[in-house]
């Protein structure tokens, strides 16, 4: 048991807080020694166990990240940008392996991300997924292999809960598919059309969003020319596939040295 890595979930109550929690508690590979949540919250204090309607696991519920990182080796974090960006530090402190699904990050919360990453390993995905991870390697090739006659769209849908779009998934693959033309995503990004917008732009990357009921994820890549589309597609229907790749990605950590990857890294799809 004393060998075995040390786990903390932050964000503990939320959907994937406790999926994530139930995986660490299921796995006979680490350990959950800490949870933590906001300030004030209910659950603070609490047995986790108890507080997720189960039985008691010895592990209370805290608001205090200091003294929580100190006992871990891994923190699994699929929160808010600002609380992501101040673990980040935090974990790096500690030299505990940071895995983060948070999606919404600005390009200056990724830059606060890479200078932990100096001190620990940071693994970053907006999906934690195998077959996500495969869609993108897959996008980054189809679209090598296409000229800008073809248009590329991506198409995700998510439960109407999501607060932020397009989703980290759909902004993996469109970088995927920018990076398979040689461009940068920020310069042909085409999102939140609404209104007369003309003519789509040639080369263009655009972004549909879907928001409704309890829809786990679904995305599409579509290349459309005229006379012909080619559509890659992922559907996940139970959530519990993001908690299983974050604890994968949890304990490869463990024997990396400090810096940012990402779940093609975990996975040993990362390009030569």
């Amino acid at each position: 048991m004393t060998d075995m890595p040390g786990i903390v979930i932050t964000g503990g109550s939320g959907r994937m807080g406790q999926m994530l929690i139930g995986a660490v508690l299921a796995s006979d590979a680490c350990t959950l020694v800490g949870v933590l949540e906001r300030e004030g919250h209910d659950w603070i204090g609490q047995d986790i166990g108890t507080a997720m309607g189960r039985a008691p696991v010895g592990v209370a519920v805290s608001d205090d990240p200091v003294a929580t990182f100190a006992k871990a080796q891994a923190v699994i974090d699929f929160t808010a940008p600002a609380a992501t960006v101040a673990f980040a530090e935090l974990a790096a402190q500690a030299r505990a392996v940071h895995v983060i699904g948070t999606t919404g990050l600005t390009e200056d919360d990724i830059a606060k991300l890479d200078a932990a990453a100096h001190h620990a390993v940071i693994v970053r995905a907006g999906n934690m997924s195998l077959g996500v991870n495969l869609l993108v390697q897959l996008t980054k090739k189809v679209a090598a292999a296409l000229d800008e006659d073809f248009d590329i769209e991506v198409i995700e849908a998510h439960h109407h809960h999501k607060v932020d779009a397009p989703s980290g998934t759909a902004l993996m693959l469109g970088e995927a598919a920018a990076e398979g033309r040689g461009v940068a995503l920020k310069d042909v990004s085409d999102s939140g059309r609404d209104g007369i917008t003309g003519a789509r732009k040639r080369g263009d990357i655009g972004f549909s969003a879907i928001r409704g009921g309890d829809i786990v994820g679904e995305h599409d890549v579509l290349f459309a020319a005229a006379g012909e589309r080619i559509k890659l597609t992922h559907i996940a229907t139970d959530r519990a596939i993001f908690a299983r790749g974050a604890l994968k990605a949890a304990l490869w950590g463990q024997d990396q040295k400090p810096g940012a990857y990402d779940m093609l890294d975990v996975l040993g799809l990362s390009a030569e």
